[in-house]
């Protein structure tokens, strides 16, 4: 079955740096089917949204298909929404509910972005009406939750029929890990509707390190994962330190 990298950011976020050219180049020299894109929505607009739509498609090839997609975010910049699927542009700062109605009235798919990033699952855990139009829950987010799944969004995700989703947020290249989301595409097909059609039918699973898992096997290992991601948080700011205190020859 074909993987998918999910919660891709390309040069038409603001905060991009790869074109979607180049991405889909290396993503599918590292073996993925599947790109998709989750552009934040500062700075869109709905003519934006299409040429987007229309690059996507450029940047696409029989080795990978390049998914177009929104990440929305509410007034305060709390709560994230990715979306994929035959969604208009429903603009910025849009409350966090109305976006959710939104993909549900357009069949849309939508999944909840890095639950841990200041500690939004705490307003998500409250409010039933959202979990309830979630298709899924990144319980893992290289970008925010390192080399270990979000202990909370584990715990947020128990409480609910989302599917587990491990996404990289990818920005450059130091967000590259071994997550991937296989997705079954039958018959063979691999194309935006197929694509999605799978998602809505939950027709999709985690992968970590090339092994399929799920929310048990993620908390089995997930004390060895911590650890390895403290390690990690360690070496990298003793990293930083020692290149702050570099003094430039010359």
């Amino acid at each position: 079955m074909p993987v998918a990298a999910c919660h891709i950011h390309s040069n038409w976020s603001y905060d991009g740096k790869w074109s979607l050219s180049a991405l889909a180049a290396e993503f599918a020299r590292r073996g993925y089917r599947i790109l998709m894109t989750a552009e934040h929505d500062r700075g869109f607009s709905e003519s934006r949204q299409r040429q987007h739509r229309e690059a996507c498609m450029e940047a696409s090839s029989d080795r990978l298909l390049v998914l177009p997609g929104i990440e929305y975010s509410d007034a305060a910049n709390m709560v994230h929404v990715l979306v994929w699927g035959p969604v208009p542009f429903l603009g910025e700062r849009v409350p966090t509910l109305e976006v959710l109605k939104a993909v549900h009235k357009s069949n849309g798919v939508a999944v909840l972005a890095h639950p841990s990033r200041r500690e939004i699952w705490r307003l998500v855990e409250g409010e039933d009406e959202w979990v309830n139009h979630f298709l899924g829950i990144e319980v893992w987010n290289r970008k925010t939750d390192g080399w270990a799944p979000s202990r909370a969004a584990l715990r947020l995700i128990a409480g609910s029929s989302a599917v587990p989703f491990v996404s990289l947020d990818f920005h450059d290249r130091n967000q590259f890990f071994p997550l991937a989301m296989e997705i079954d595409t039958f018959p063979s097909s691999i194309n935006e509707e197929s694509v999605l059609a799978s998602l809505r039918e939950r027709r999709c699973r985690a992968y970590a390190f090339g092994v399929p898992v799920d929310i048990g096997v993620f908390r089995r290992v997930f004390p060895a994962l911590r650890m390895a991601e403290s390690g990690r948080r360690v070496l990298a700011g003793a990293y930083k330190r020692l290149r702050t205190r570099a003094v430039p020859c010359g």
